[in-house]
């Protein structure tokens, strides 16, 4: 990958789009992770406003840090860099108060997860109306079109995705370009909706270098059959996830009626 011609591209790509959408400047959310430190960084390049939200639901203390320190190491190399802080855990708790009981509380563990990332969406598309911004995605391409590992109308409910044709190693390389805080990419990548430490590869199962070999063989048309040992069962994990998470990757059906309905008899 040439780097420097890639971040200019994707520089070039949001100052464009823009402009054409007559919109004033980004909001994002920072997480302290990998994705949205060089996302928000892009973002910062192109000169236009950036709104970096740093929305926690109680959220680990490092997760906080680093994302505050990455917001901290913007203001300090971009102008038009500022922040607001919106500590959406009161919201959290009082959904939950307000839904009806659970038998199992660990039934709705999922969703409570997914309600996290929802609850961050309309939060950032809030800001987004008032100051005429353009919400950022922080998708990778595995993660959008490989396994599908985010929230439908969470953190997947965006306007426009800089980084989801880049693989999380290409993400890595650009973060070593840009300089970002070396917390950030030491840190393992994470979604933090659970309130604890398990990191990404501890829910699916398998590391992203070994999704981005997976979404490559799957490309090249290969089978589960074709592969053994460890191959073979990171190829299923990846298949799994992608045909599970399809509904989230493919355009949201639509009951087309047929034209002869259409007309009166």
């Amino acid at each position: 990958m040439q780097t420097e011609k890639v971040v200019d591209y994707i520089v070039n790509w949001l100052k464009d789009y823009a402009k054409k959408a007559n919109v004033n400047g980004f909001v994002i959310g920072v997480s302290g992770g990998i994705d949205s430190a060089v996302t928000s960084t892009l973002c910062a390049k192109t000169g236009l406003p950036l709104l970096c939200l740093e929305m926690p639901i109680h959220q680990a203390k490092s997760q906080v840090t680093r994302a505050l320190n990455h917001i901290d190491w913007l203001k300090a190399n971009f102008n038009s860099v500022y922040v607001t802080q919106i500590n959406l855990t009161p919201v959290f708790d009082s959904l939950i108060a307000a839904l009806p009981p659970v038998v199992k509380e660990e039934n709705r563990f999922m969703s409570l997860a997914n309600t996290r990332a929802r609850l961050r969406m309309t939060t950032l598309y809030y800001f987004a109306a008032i100051n005429k911004y353009l919400v950022v995605g922080t998708g990778n391409k595995v993660e959008d079109f490989g396994v599908g590992f985010y929230t439908k109308y969470g953190d997947g409910g965006v306007d426009l995705s800089p980084i989801a044709d880049l693989l999380k190693t290409e993400v890595y390389a650009i973060a070593e370009y840009l300089g970002i805080n070396q917390d950030i990419i030491d840190a393992p990548p994470t979604d933090g909706l659970w309130g604890d430490d398990r990191t990404d590869e501890d829910q699916i199962g398998a590391s992203y270098p070994e999704l981005e070999w997976a979404m490559k063989m799957d490309g090249e048309g290969k089978k589960a059959e074709d592969f053994t040992g460890r191959e073979k069962e990171v190829f299923i994990i990846y298949k799994r996830y992608n045909n599970a998470n399809k509904h989230k990757m493919n355009p949201i059906p639509i009951c087309e009626i047929p034209i002869d309905f259409m007309k009166k008899l």
